[in-house]
């Protein structure tokens, strides 16, 4: 059986790849399939935007397609980065830089009011029709300053207080049993034990 993973995201898939070992699936990835355009993300809700890729990929490829939209989620923020945290300030801002635009914003805010989650929303499709889906998430708190190499994105600006880590401190395999991403896809491994792929 194969499932085609809609990223070309190295770091996603380093994360993606264990968390289906042990099932019968032939992992495909964006760049295995012939070139197409990216679908415009134009949902104002994780749920939209994950759907909106996974149906779109599906329907270009004839393939089962998994998609998922995350991002980070600052209340006193109002929200943001939110389902723009691919391309706050910028599709091409360094990372460093949105982290000293966080932090500014965040100025008069108390440590102990900068609540804030990582969430995935994740979408299986074949043809035109979403199979599964699911949203999953996780709070913490944004760190004083950046702090760890390990992780990708905002990783190194998320605090988790049960841990008192960031998420970039974290090694593959404790961040794999925390993360927003990985309660996604062990949500969708149990889909698939209920409902086998053909």
């Amino acid at each position: 059986m194969k499932l085609l993973v809609a990223t070309t995201n190295p770091n996603k898939l380093r994360e993606i790849r264990p968390l289906l070992d042990g099932m019968s699936i032939e992992l495909l990835t964006l760049a295995d399939c012939d070139p197409m355009p990216e679908p415009e993300e134009t949902g104002s809700t994780f749920w939209e935007n994950a759907r909106i890729k996974a149906l779109a990929y599906a329907a270009a490829t004839g393939e089962l397609t998994v998609a998922e939209d995350s991002g980070l989620v600052i209340d006193a923020l109002g929200g943001e980065p939110g389902v723009k945290s691919a391309r706050f300030v910028g599709a091409e801002a360094p990372y460093p830089d949105r982290f000293a635009e966080i932090f500014r914003r965040l100025d008069a805010t108390p440590a102990a009011a900068r609540d804030a989650r990582f969430v995935t929303a994740l979408a299986l499709a074949r043809g035109s029709d979403v199979l599964f889906e699911t949203e999953t998430s996780i709070d913490g708190l944004i760190a004083p300053g950046p702090a760890g190499a390990n992780g990708f994105g905002y990783d190194p600006i998320f605090l988790y207080p049960p841990l008192g880590r960031t998420t970039a401190e974290l090694a593959d395999w404790e961040k794999a049993t925390v993360s927003h991403r990985g309660r996604a896809f062990r949500d969708l491994v149990r889909y698939f034990l209920v409902q086998p792929p053909r």
